[in-house]
């Protein structure tokens, strides 16, 4: 039976919280439209406030199936209207976790049947106070990921559909859009919507630490050739993936020998971002959620330099920079937040060749495991300069990483810190 698992609270507890929610409720009954135009995170969530919950990559919001109030009711995705059925508050658990009650009906979101697996649905149901009915909040670029504490899944939309209708299920956390979420309080506005790109180009980057606005918004169906110069004028680049690690996404631009973008956001399914075939710059190019790869040199010519110069990158649950051609990859003045590695030599490339990367006054934001990774035995050599890494208290974030490069098969890391081949000073690594 669906509820034989649930632990009932206390019923004197029981009482206070509904009858807290009772008095929010008619508090605020008819006040959309007067609440505040901020989205919370997790460390804002305001307890009195109802949220519609509207999803990073579809721009609709959380609703019940037909706007019913029964048990078993199931959660689809909606355009926003804002009615009682799009509403939720979230009610603290007291260990950190969160239930979501729906203001229409007085029942919370239940991920139905105690389900582990992905795809299983959620609806609602009368409060229980299962570990089924809580949810952590998990932060991300302004959005939240909302983990059910007892499957340790994500709420998402099913096949990351952008469809009214699509229903709202669990699948396991890849960071994707379609598994964030902004709540946003009632009465405020939704995501933002395109616009038309201005006349003039961007000249003077965001100082470090701070994000560019988006002064546009464009699909993407197919890869973007570019030869020349490509100048974005930041609008936002999205839509070519459907999210995700997935291996062998297209890439969002390919750039010809000799090319150059500039001034260019990469949203929501950017794919395999950017890839170079010979030698390339990049001037000004930001990645709000990277997938596959941020941008990678490919190419044949041991004399092709790739150059990053300003921009940054965040979410990239691995790399943000990936080298598998010859030559030298180079990034400066970049800012990168919540990465697995900031740039790696292939390991286990079938072609493999000699790789140079050169790091000039770039800032890493925790978390974040390495910024360097190369394969000596391959004739790598990395020299880095001007490092800045912010809130890593216990210095457990790797500078310098060598590894054992093979052309099958796995490679093998042998050693961490400065070296021949690792060219740094660790007293010159500024940590803040």
């Amino acid at each position: 039976m669906h509820r034989t698992q649930a632990h009932r609270m206390p019923p004197t507890l029981r009482r206070v919280r509904l009858t807290i929610a009772a008095i929010v409720v008619g508090a605020l009954a008819g006040t959309l439209g007067l609440a505040s135009a901020l989205s919370a995170t997790a460390a804002t969530v305001d307890p009195g406030a109802w949220y519609v919950l509207v999803n990073r990559k579809s721009d609709k919001v959380l609703d019940v199936q037909g706007h019913a109030t029964t048990d078993g009711s199931p959660l689809v995705q909606a355009t926003r209207t804002d009615s009682t059925s799009q509403q939720f508050r979230l009610v603290a658990a007291g260990d950190g976790s969160y239930e979501l009650l729906h203001r229409a009906s007085g029942k919370v979101v239940d991920l139905w049947e105690w389900s582990t697996a992905d795809g299983a649905t959620f609806r609602l149901y009368r409060d229980l106070d299962g570990a089924n009915q809580r949810f952590r909040l998990v932060d991300q670029s302004g959005y939240v990921r909302l983990v059910n504490q007892h499957s340790g899944k994500v709420v998402q939309v099913a096949g990351a559909s952008t469809a009214d209708g699509a229903a709202v299920v669990q699948g396991t956390d890849t960071k994707s859009y379609h598994q964030q979420w902004a709540l946003v309080k009632v009465g405020s506005g939704t995501a933002p919507t395109s616009s038309a790109p201005p006349t003039t180009t961007p000249t003077t980057p965001p100082a470090t630490g701070s994000w560019p606005s988006a002064t546009g918004q464009q699909k993407v169906s197919s890869t973007i050739a570019v030869s020349g110069t490509f100048d974005g004028r930041l609008v936002r680049y999205y839509g070519i993936s459907s999210g995700g690690q997935d291996e062998s996404q297209p890439p969002m631009f390919q750039l010809s020998d000799g090319a150059v973008l500039k001034n260019v956001i990469l949203g929501s399914g950017a794919g395999d971002g950017v890839h170079c075939t010979g030698t390339c710059t990049l001037q000004n190019v930001w990645w709000e959620d990277v997938e596959e790869d941020a941008a990678t040199l490919k190419g044949s010519s041991p004399s092709q330099v790739m150059t990053v110069d300003g921009g940054g990158a965040r979410s990239a649950s691995d790399k943000v920079f990936q080298h598998n051609g010859p030559g030298t990859f180079v990034i400066k003045n970049f800012q990168a937040t919540d990465i697995g590695k900031l740039y790696r030599s292939c390991g286990n490339c079938s072609k493999q060749y000699a790789r140079t990367v050169v790091v000039q006054g770039v800032t890493v934001t925790v978390p974040a495991k390495s910024l360097v990774g190369i394969n000596p035995n391959l004739g790598d050599r990395a020299t880095l300069s001007g490092i800045t890494v912010v809130g890593d208290t216990s210095r457990k974030v790797a500078i310098c990483e060598e590894y054992r490069g093979v052309t099958s098969g796995e490679p093998t890391k042998v050693a961490s810190g400065p070296s021949a081949a690792c060219g740094y000073d660790p007293a010159a690594v500024v940590y803040r």
